[in-house]
């Protein structure tokens, strides 16, 4: 039969009655013949209990201690759960992330997984005892032995690094929600379950705020091609499977500290367009691309960068057969915005440049690492090579360049991340029958807009390693369009997006350099939402970023930056407008069911 790992989360093991219905839920799959792993976290609201005692004695406790404090909840539901397995007649033992061998990085309160020795955990299976792991802990590989624990989302986590660690034949997520929605259901009630998404769709929709499943569990579970349900604990439904591809030969020794960036891409089959000075209000970037989709134009990279006055500036990629289509839609609106009373005087601008690239990396391995889009930046900066636009994404990050850059480019980024295969040409997609599979919305991020960055090669490189110096890490990244020339140098404005945490430090670290480096005010706006959509099957689907728009302009919502990748779409809006964004979006695309989900308090 199987080998599975299931993790039940802290409403799932919140009282004795609920602990009583794991073990029967657990021992009727062990009575099957599977080989049983359980990951659980801490009972309910112990851990924030934990947290507070600590607040009560010290306002900034030592985070060793801290890691010793929090491990406890984690060995209480471990050892409740395994007595309630064995008052019922299942063999079980429960171990703590220590004793089962899950060895992390000296970091306390934030640790990675570097391997998990599994010699006793199989043993114990051999013996046919469901085994009970405290998820959300382990040891430092150090010769003091230190307890550590892996941070938010630490239990997520331990299941799928187990799951990979012993080639399970499934991981089970086990929560209280009936599986992966298509948003959040606090904010949409009638939000679908999902049967099945891909984990690269799946990073994206963690990384912006669902909190089904942590974006660290997902990276593993791509990376090591471990097949997630999330199911509901209240109920036998099926849930949904997170599936992943496979993954062959990939070493299990610096689990989730080994390679970052697993392909380098590139295509030299694109085009841009871009409209300077179009009016900042509602329902531009709609009349746009509903425009562009009308004339079956298929659209790849879109960025908006901030405003400048009334005015910003759109900029669109297309592949070259179709760019006189796209020039013609655009040359075409562009003297409508042009009678705008916005404009003030000024006039909209179409530009086309055709001698462009785009280059990528790409891989599962860039969650929480701040230094890997520096690594890039640096590295093109070193050949010599100006980026024109930039695209990320949870899985990739891509650059718009010159084309004549781009053989140097590639071999640039292969070096610098040791990439041996032949660098990938862009694969052709298939049209997907859903190309939006869900919407989310991130209320914690802040944006910072830097005025007038000389647009010269290693910009970018000083801006992002100096953040990443600072274990900052960025969102969405824009360079604006527009170039002014500051003492006959040309600039640019770049923005960006952090958590809002980590926004005031940014600003001071880039404002302190702002002399040395050349650029000009460094702005913070707290007030920002973002809003995305996400689909592996939306490139192929031409009217896919004009509905998203649309739907905004129609509740007079503006936009104030748009960034895409091949799997999202998103739209910087107000804060306060961030909510009504995300409704009206998720009723665009239809995801709405007729039922609404039942949601715990």
């Amino acid at each position: 039969m199987a080998l599975i790992v299931q993790k039940y989360g802290g409403t799932s093991v919140g009282s004795v009655e609920r602990i009583q219905a794991v073990a029967q839920r657990v021992s009727r799959t062990a009575q099957l013949g599977n080989s049983i792993v359980v990951v659980v976290s801490a009972m309910g609201k112990t851990t924030d209990g934990l947290v507070k005692l600590a607040a009560d004695i010290s306002p900034n406790p030592c985070r060793r201690e801290m890691d010793m404090l929090l491990s406890t909840g984690e060995q209480v539901s471990i050892a409740l759960l395994s007595m309630a397995l064995q008052e019922i007649g299942q063999p079980a033992i429960s171990l703590t992330g220590a004793q089962v061998g899950i060895v992390t990085e000296a970091e306390h309160t934030r640790a990675r997984i570097l391997n998990i020795e599994t010699k006793r955990l199989k043993h114990c299976l051999e013996q046919g005892k469901v085994v009970v792991v405290a998820g959300f802990q382990g040891i430092s590989n150090t010769d003091e032995f230190e307890i550590t624990t892996l941070g938010r989302g630490g239990s997520d986590t331990s299941a799928v690094a187990l799951a990979a660690a012993l080639q399970a034949d499934f991981c089970e997520i086990y929560t209280d929600v009936p599986g992966i929605l298509t948003t959040d259901p606090r904010l949409v009630p009638e939000a679908q379950l999902m049967d099945e998404i891909t984990c690269d769709e799946m990073l994206e929709l963690a990384s912006l705020g669902a909190k089904v499943l942590h974006p660290r569990a997902v990276e593993i579970a791509r990376n090591y091609g471990v097949p997630l349900v999330v199911r509901s604990s209240w109920t036998d439904e099926p849930g949904t499977l997170v599936t992943a591809p496979p993954q062959l030969g990939r070493s299990l020794i610096n689990l989730e500290l080994a390679r970052s960036v697993d392909n380098v891409e590139f295509d030299t089959n694109q085009a841009r367009v871009a409209l300077l000075r179009v009016p900042d209000k509602p329902g531009v970037a709609a009349h746009l691309f509903r425009e562009i989709a009308d004339q079956d134009v298929d659209v790849d990279l879109i960025i908006q960068s901030i405003h400048e006055g009334n005015t910003n500036d759109i900029a669109f990629t297309v592949f070259k057969p179709i760019l006189n289509k796209a020039e013609a839609v655009a040359s075409a609106i562009a003297p409508v915005l042009r009678t705008h009373p916005a404009m003030e005087g000024e006039e909209a601008e179409v530009m086309v440049q055709s001698n462009i690239a785009k280059v990528s990396i790409a891989g599962a391995g860039m969650i929480g690492r701040p230094g890997v889009a520096a690594k890039m930046f640096i590295s093109l900066a070193e050949a010599g090579v100006n980026i024109q636009m930039i695209s990320t994404s949870e899985v990739k990050v891509g650059c718009v360049i010159d084309s004549a850059d781009c053989d140097k480019a590639v071999a640039a980024l292969c070096q610098a991340f040791d990439i041996k295969s032949s660098p990938a040409p862009y694969a052709p997609h298939t049209p997907h029958t859903h190309p939006v599979r869900g919407v989310a919305l991130d209320m914690k991020q802040a944006r910072l807009a830097i005025r007038y960055v000389p647009d010269t090669s290693g910009m970018a490189a000083k801006i992002f390693g100096l953040l990443a110096q600072n274990n900052i890490s960025v969102d969405t990244i824009i360079q604006s369009q527009r170039c002014h020339i500051v003492n006959d140098i040309p600039t640019r404005d770049i923005a960006f997006t952090v958590t809002r945490i980590d926004a005031e430090l940014a600003q001071q670290i880039l404002q302190q350099v702002a002399t040395e480096y050349g650029w000009g005010e460094v702005a913070l706006d707290n007030a920002i939402a973002k809003v995305s959509i996400v689909g592996a099957g939306m490139v192929g689907h031409p009217g896919i970023a004009a509905k998203m728009f649309e739907a905004l302009a129609q509740h007079q919502i503006n936009i104030q930056m748009i960034t895409t990748s091949e799997i999202k779409t998103c739209c910087v809006v107000d804060e306060h407008q961030g909510v009504k964004a995300l409704q009206v979006i998720h009723e665009a695309f239809g995801l709405a069911g007729s039922e609404k989900v039942q949601v715990p308090a």
